[in-house]
């Protein structure tokens, strides 16, 4: 009779330990996503100063102001989804990156320093935005792994968990940028 309540306490023992892993492993995938929401939101607050510092020098890039804009207001909506958020939020990062190479050609924009110091905001952004993506891809590998695998995925089926989305790379990001110093 011992045994038998032995087990059963080492099978509870261990069903707790897969629930308690799993939660971890979900608010890991939660953290993750909040980090890129933070750098996110550091980005979008940067965008109506760039577009006001860039807005007087460069007359003709009008319409790339304007859809950075927009992208700005649609990733603010709070009912965007993840997945068109990562989305949005990619192409906002293709706009900032054309803006940039386009910027080139405009030597009183370039000797502009509110432009340059925004410049390196964005760019620091950008480097924290990359490190907390890497961050978030790790949790949800680590969390789809979990759900997937045995026994973790049977205690994952019955707490509801279902696999998350990576983030991954447009192919239009993945192509080396051209840039043409030529006036």
């Amino acid at each position: 009779m011992s045994y038998f309540i032995l087990i059963i306490v080492l099978i509870l023992l261990f069903c707790v330990f897969l629930y308690n892993n799993l939660i971890s492993k979900k608010n890991k995938v939660e953290e993750s996503y909040s980090t890129i929401d933070v750098m996110l939101k550091k980005r979008t607050d940067l965008i109506p100063q760039l577009v006001t510092t860039v807005k007087g020098s460069i007359q003709h890039e009008r319409e790339t102001l304007t859809e950075l804009t927009r992208l700005r207001e649609k990733i603010l909506d709070k009912e965007v989804g993840t997945e068109e958020r990562f989305q949005l939020e990619s192409q906002l990062g293709i706009m900032l990156g054309k803006l940039q190479v386009r910027a080139e050609a405009y030597p009183d924009l370039k000797a502009n320093q509110n432009f340059l110091l925004l410049q390196s905001s964005l760019n620091e952004v950008e480097e924290q935005l990359s490190a907390a993506r890497r961050a978030y891809n790790a949790a949800v590998n680590s969390f789809n792994n979990a759900i997937e695998m045995f026994p973790s995925n049977l205690m994952g089926k019955m707490m509801g968990y279902q696999q998350r989305t990576l983030f991954i790379i447009k192919e239009e990001e993945r192509s080396v940028p051209k840039i043409s110093f030529n006036s």
